[in-house]
């Protein structure tokens, strides 16, 4: 192994570094392939997750087999034009994923309270 990559490996990395990558403002037709072609570049690739619900399209996830190409993929594609879209590309945080499905989940039981009990949720909104 080279002295840089060495060095580079022996650094300590940011606590939200990890191999997997959450992917945000893709083109909605990229394939599979093309997502590798652009991810494969910075090391093997374990798996790709590309979005394909109307809330998801857009998105993906990518996971690395190396913490270190992870990390290198995110520094050089966060911002990389990909048919006239600037890629977002971030570390995924699971803390903040449960946080978003716990939220979806508590207004579908705030939903069918509301249901069981006669409310529509407007009971208080201003009268126009």
């Amino acid at each position: 192994m080279a002295a840089a990559a060495q060095r580079a490996r022996n650094q300590r990395l940011p606590p939200e570094v990890n191999r997997a990558l959450f992917v945000r403002n893709l083109p909605f037709n990229i394939s599979s392939e093309e997502m590798y072609d652009i991810f494969g570049k910075y090391g093997p690739v374990r798996q790709i997750r590309i979005g394909t619900t109307k809330e998801t399209r857009g998105t993906a996830y990518v996971v690395y087999e190396d913490i270190y190409d992870a990390k290198n993929a995110c520094d050089h594609l966060s911002g990389f034009n990909v048919a006239n879209r600037y890629l977002i590309v971030l570390y995924f945080n699971p803390v903040r994923h449960s946080k978003k499905v716990s939220t979806k989940e508590q207004e579908e039981q705030l939903r069918k309270m509301q249901d069981k009990y006669g409310v529509d949720g407007q009971q208080h909104a201003k009268a126009k």
